[in-house]
């Protein structure tokens, strides 16, 4: 049996309805305002994710007796690009590749010139999720997209690395595809696509 709802550990309520559009039939909660998230200080996507997880369950256990002794589901993802000829950088520093408050076009230019004269523009991005039951067993999921990085930025859609990521298969950057197409092959749609399976074969409350 599938939870009738997760809280998902960020305040991005466009990022809670984008997950709960990949989670069919599960709601996805941004979570409480007055919450805050830890620093990213993981080695791993899943690390990071776990990070934020337990830190948004651990405020609600805080507070349980102003929420009427409710402790949610919880769900965190870490998420990120991997580049080959970079041995796997960005990686978790991904967000912020061109220092602490890098633009998504910082960090596109820092990694377009990191590979300037390089032949291998072999890349994927990956998405890490953790989800904790309210009896505090733990659940990992995981997906990546692999493709290659493009000479320059292309298309009007999407963000952060979107631009420059040609996935596999296709000859457009994932800024070139539409919502539909992206969300049906994306890194975190196949990791949601693999929580499904562990939250059905799980318990539930």
């Amino acid at each position: 049996m599938l939870p009738q709802s997760i809280t998902l550990a960020s305040a991005n309520v466009n990022k809670a309805r984008e997950f709960e559009a990949l989670l069919g039939g599960i709601r996805v909660e941004a979570m409480p305002p007055g919450f805050r998230l830890p620093d990213e200080t993981g080695s791993s996507f899943h690390e990071n994710a776990r990070l934020k997880a337990m830190a948004v369950r651990d405020q609600y256990i805080a507070r349980a007796t102003a929420l009427d002794g409710r402790v949610p589901w919880v769900m965190a993802d870490d998420s990120g690009i991997e580049v080959a000829a970079l041995a796997g950088a960005p990686g978790i520093f991904s967000a912020r590749y061109a220092g602490e408050n890098a633009t998504d076009v910082d960090n596109v230019n820092k990694l377009l010139q990191a590979l300037e004269g390089k032949d291998d523009r072999r890349a994927r991005f990956v998405c890490e999720i953790v989800v904790i039951s309210p009896g505090g067993e733990e659940l990992h999921a995981s997906g990546a997209m692999e493709g290659s990085i493009a000479g320059k930025p292309r298309g009007g859609f999407g963000f952060g690395y979107d631009p420059v990521f040609i996935p596999e298969g296709y000859t457009l950057t994932v800024s070139e595809l539409s919502a539909d197409e992206k969300n049906r092959i994306s890194h975190r749609a196949r990791a949601a696509l693999d929580l499904l399976g562990e939250l059905r074969g799980g318990k539930s409350s």
